[in-house]
């Protein structure tokens, strides 16, 4: 079945292409709620309620761009409208500008330890460092996005850096 014919059955309400679209492409947007959540469980619960969304809403897919960037952009949004509805994701201060880098000359720690760290992070930090290193969005998308000031995404990404800088340097510490 070619992808048009699955978006159109899935338009249709059929169980039947609903799982398979879930099984085509539930590995790629597990990894970005894999990415965006603190654990595994959280990760499963957040793909969950993307794909009631995808499903909710692919009679809006236009077929203009790709069909997987737009399932991924609910995803994304769907996972940060949980948090944005869970806690305020503000900090005290906006002050904090300077970018700190995070340095792992120290040593090779892995994909999923650092993934680990990653998820360890309170939740305005982690989203706002994936929004921003690993997704590429710009401090001003990333405020629209999680309802903030550019100054308090800046201040974000510099504190999650911070915290990862020390928890690399711990883990390299340890390995030495």
């Amino acid at each position: 079945m070619s992808l048009e014919e699955l978006i159109h059955n899935c338009t249709q309400g059929s169980r039947q292409a609903q799982g398979q679209l879930y099984r085509k492409y539930s590995r790629v947007l597990f990894g970005i709620c894999l990415k965006y959540s603190r654990n595994k469980t959280e990760a499963q619960d957040n793909l969950h309620d993307s794909f009631m969304t995808i499903f909710d809403k692919i009679g809006q897919f236009k077929h203009k761009g790709s069909f997987e960037g737009w399932m991924k952009r609910i995803t994304v949004n769907t996972v940060l409208q949980k948090y944005r509805k869970e806690e305020h994701l503000n900090v005290v201060s906006e002050n904090m500008e300077e970018e700190i880098e995070v340095d792992t000359n120290h040593g090779d720690i892995g994909l999923s330890t650092l993934l680990g760290y990653i998820q360890e992070l309170p939740n305005k930090y982690r989203l706002t460092f994936n929004l921003y290193v690993l997704d590429g969005y710009s401090h001003k998308e990333i405020s629209e996005m999680l309802g903030t000031s550019a100054g308090t995404s800046k201040s974000n990404l510099a504190r999650a850096r911070m915290i990862l800088r020390e928890k690399i340097q711990k883990e390299t510490i340890n390995i030495a």
